[in-house]
């Protein structure tokens, strides 16, 4: 308030504040929304990973359990073109609602003919499908959790050996009786970070597997050997 000259009372508005209309007057007795919005969870990933072996494999990527991620294995014993065959059928009788966003096509060179693995790669690609494959064989892919295999020929029968040299003094065992299953202890062993270097065991998978395939990526799949690209499905899975 200030008085003039004359003894007037003038009252002074503040201009730096907003007047007290009745839209002011509303917005001041409504109550802030102080509700918390739920956080947006990512898409569900669907895969579909139809697998040479009935244990190995399918028990590996069952093991696999993240919130946004749906993974239906199937172990069926085909191998090669007959297996890519057998996963287009099975993708074929899904309904629209219930199709994967990815097909993966596991197998192994083993003793196959060159001609039938290269052609099963080739079928999957026609069909938008995806291949995880190993020459010689799914353990190789094991075998790089534990050390920095170079890539050269390492015959199948020797994998167990070599993976049991590595995790029996942990308390791990592969291939016992006879069954060759992934059990959730040595999931935990393949996850867990190596004493030497502090780093993720499967982190040193991947990135051994890349480097091998990237320097054999010139050669024909069914000649290359030793080569996975196991390591490819993992990352997509680990990514989402």
């Amino acid at each position: 308030m200030e008085i003039d000259e004359n003894g007037v009372k003038h009252i002074r508005l503040d201009h730096t504040e907003e007047p007290h209309t009745p839209s002011r007057m509303k917005r001041r007795a409504e109550s802030p929304d102080l509700t918390r919005k739920a956080p947006e969870r990512a898409p569900l990933k669907r895969f579909l990973i139809v697998c040479e072996g009935k244990n190995t494999e399918t028990s590996y990527f069952n093991q696999f359990r993240l919130p946004n991620v749906f993974i239906e294995t199937v172990g069926l014993g085909y191998n090669t073109v007959s297996l890519v065959n057998k996963a287009i059928e099975i993708y074929s009788h899904k309904s629209e609602g219930d199709r994967p966003d990815e097909v993966w096509c596991v197998f192994d060179k083993d003793d196959f003919s060159n001609e039938s693995f290269n052609k099963a790669l080739k079928l999957a690609e026609e069909n938008d499908f995806y291949c995880a494959y190993s020459n010689q064989a799914f353990e190789y892919w094991l075998i790089l959790h534990f050390i920095n295999h170079d890539g050269a020929p390492l015959h199948r029968n020797e994998y167990n050996e070599v993976i049991n040299s590595h995790i029996n003094n942990i308390g791990g065992k592969y291939a016992g009786k006879g069954c060759k299953i992934v059990n959730t202890h040595l999931f935990e062993i393949l996850q867990a970070k190596d004493p030497a270097t502090r780093r993720s065991r499967q982190e040193l998978a991947i990135e051994r597997a890349r480097s091998i395939f990237k320097r054999k990526s010139e050669i024909s799949p069914a000649r290359a050997e030793s080569v996975t690209t196991v390591f490819q499905l993992v990352e997509r899975i680990i990514s989402l």
